[in-house]
């Protein structure tokens, strides 16, 4: 790993997030009540280029002031000023870090200041690793799927400690594969668990029904924040979000039917509450196309990787039985700019970010009885190719035709971890060069699986790991990150698979050709 890595834990305790540092004092003196309180910790996403995002959050109407420097002493800082972060944001900002310099350590510190008084907020530490321009070892995580089936911030355990395994990994970026949040998903006090074991929470007003407002969106990404483990990765690993069902209703279409929960009965009202909410959360660049709101995206890593984030939720058609003729799913437009921005890249690798998994059946109910109805990829029906499987066989078509090389698809969502070989000779529909899928997930949620594979594309389980009953507590251990290893020399990709303590379970070494 490069320099930095090796020496990230030593700028940890110079500049731990949170920490204000001698020298650092604010010049106006306040008393706590009068200072702007940065209430959520600060996060960095969405690097590309010389460019990166910044991201927090006060109490109060104020500006969100970064400095940021390649020192952590911050001797020759740059200095930028957010919009004014008010109701209208949830008091959410966000500023863009341009003109880093390429593979460099990036220190920053956030404060706010009072939109009247001008009166400044302590400040709070981040670093980042900015995008090499030259080939060099490269690491980065994936899961997803936080704080589902009631558990959440359990203090007993410390919290969701995964997301420490996962920055003690000193990853130079995080992929959120989705379900960042289950907006669907009440937390209360206490679950009953295995052998009777009693599973506590910290609990929240936002999280203590299921969330139909505005403000109940965006008080279960103020949930997830209260945990300090999820503080300190956010403040030493830049993101990369996409968003799934659970961030809306669990699994969710133009045709789902609201349960009794719900007092709002219209699925689009919810849909644009919880996409508003998403966006004013995520760390993420905010792009013009779709009123504002779209969310797949490519980001390149410099010349070893590109990664295409995908959105395999907001473009589909009702869910059903994924039978017959061709069914938007990724939709057209997203299709062709996917097949596009693929052919078009020059990385070495090509990594697929997926919020669903393409083989696995993940069933949503009944049609009518006897009929499956079906939330992803997958139909169950191991011949040629139909419905919603028809994009992803004119995509795999495309990149065989195309010559595109050394693609991996990275996926969460099914509460279980795999890997999964896609072969030509193994499925009803052929025209394709094999392929790579991993999964790894939930980070802190109910365990689940394993899922029934659909044969269409030849998927081959090569490894799982699975709980023996279905919705097991973070207790039992089955939570599970994955972790990307590309060698700067060599090209080899290594995909590790690790457990709840960052042990590896799996792994999976790659060639490039």
């Amino acid at each position: 790993m490069s320099d930095f890595n090796l020496g990230r834990r030593r700028v940890v305790q110079a500049v731990g997030a949170g920490l204000l540092l001698p020298g650092l004092a604010p010049a106006v003196i306040a008393s706590v009540k009068d200072r702007p309180q940065l209430t959520d910790g600060v996060q960095s996403g969405d690097l590309l280029g010389d460019r990166a995002m910044i991201w927090s959050r006060s109490d109060r109407p104020a500006r969100m002031v970064v400095e940021w420097d390649t020192r952590s002493l911050f001797g020759n800082p740059r200095r930028l000023v957010s919009a004014l972060a008010d109701a209208r944001t949830d008091f959410t900002a966000r500023v863009e870090l341009s003109g880093l310099p390429a593979d460099q350590a990036i220190f920053y510190r956030v404060h706010f200041e009072d939109a009247q008084s001008g009166v400044p907020s302590e400040p709070w530490f981040g670093h980042l690793r900015s995008v090499p321009t030259s080939k060099r070892d490269l690491r980065f995580v994936w899961s997803g799927d936080t704080v589902g089936q009631g558990f959440g911030i359990n203090p007993d355990i410390g919290g969701m400690r995964i997301y420490e395994a996962m920055r003690l990994r000193l990853p130079d970026f995080f992929i959120h594969s989705g379900d960042t949040i289950y907006a669907d998903g009440p937390v209360p006090a206490q679950l009953t668990t295995e052998n009777g074991r009693i599973w506590r929470n910290i609990t929240s007003e936002a999280k203590s029904k299921v969330a139909q407002t505005l403000d109940d969106y965006r008080g279960n990404y103020r949930y997830n924040l209260m945990d300090e483990n999820v503080r300190l990765f956010n403040a030493q690993v830049p993101q990369i979000w996409q968003w799934d069902d659970h961030e809306v209703v669990n699994n969710w279409s133009p045709g789902k039917q609201l349960d009794e929960r719900y007092q709002e009965k219209d699925i689009h009202k919810l849909v644009g509450r919880a996409r508003q909410a998403w966006l004013e959360y995520a760390p993420m660049r905010l792009q013009a196309a779709d009123g504002g709101g779209r969310i797949y995206r490519k980001l390149s890593y410099g010349p070893m990787l590109d990664v295409f984030v995908l959105d395999m939720r907001s473009y589909r058609e009702a869910n059903d039985d994924n039978l017959g003729a061709a069914k938007p799913f990724l939709g057209r437009e997203q299709l062709d700019w996917l097949k596009r921005e693929l052919k078009a890249s020059k990385a070495q690798w090509k990594v697929i970010a997926a919020d669903m998994p393409i083989g696995l059946g993940v069933p949503d109910g009944e049609v009518s009885p006897g009929v499956a109805r079906w939330e992803a990829v997958a139909n169950g029906d191991p011949g040629p190719a139909q419905g919603r499987e028809l994009e992803i066989a004119e995509l795999l078509g495309f990149l065989r035709a195309q010559q595109v090389r050394n693609f991996v698809f990275l996926t969460a969502d099914v509460h279980y971890c795999a890997a999964h070989h896609y072969h030509p000779d193994r499925a009803a529909f052929q025209d394709f060069e094999p392929f790579w899928e991993f999964v790894a997930g939930p980070l802190n949620a109910g365990s689940f699986g394993p899922n029934p594979l659909d044969k269409t594309f030849g998927p081959e389980v090569v490894f799982e790991k699975a709980p023996a009953a279905q919705n097991t507590s973070p207790f039992a251990g089955f939570q599970f990150f994955g972790e990307v290893n590309i060698e700067g020399q060599s090209g080899e990709m290594s995909v590790v698979l690790r457990d709840l303590d960052g042990v590896a379970v799996f792994e999976q070494k790659l060639q490039p050709v």
